[in-house]
């Protein structure tokens, strides 16, 4: 059984720093690309970043690129987003997705509140 939870959310202040994990198990999780993805209130779900098997190729969405860095973890089954220079347009509920976006499977997501 796939699973992936996510933690690390929390009430930050603009200009602040979040580091977030998603531990993963059920899966050869070296093999899959991961995906950050996010939703705000009231809209739709956010493609935030992905990163190949190897941790060699990432991508980020315009909003957020140059301000955060995924990575991963496979000797842990980790992956991460570094969220720096946080904005309160970043406030959402953050997912880890498997394999695929949209489609793929994705955990129960943590809360990222930015805030003064």
């Amino acid at each position: 059984e796939v699973q992936l939870v996510e933690s690390g959310g929390g009430l930050v202040q603009p200009g602040g720093s979040l580091r977030l994990s998603c531990a993963a198990s059920g899966f050869t999780f070296s093999a899959y690309y991961m995906y950050w993805v996010r939703q705000a209130p009231g809209k739709g779900v956010e493609w935030v970043s992905n990163i190949s098997p190897s941790g060699g190729l990432t991508n980020y969405g315009n909003s957020v690129r140059g301000r955060f860095t995924i990575s991963r973890n496979n000797a842990k089954n980790t992956l991460y987003l570094q969220m720096n220079s946080l904005k309160p347009e970043d406030t959402a509920v953050y997912y880890c997705v498997k394999g695929s976006f949209p489609g793929g499977d994705r955990g129960q997501g943590t809360q990222v509140t930015v805030s003064s």
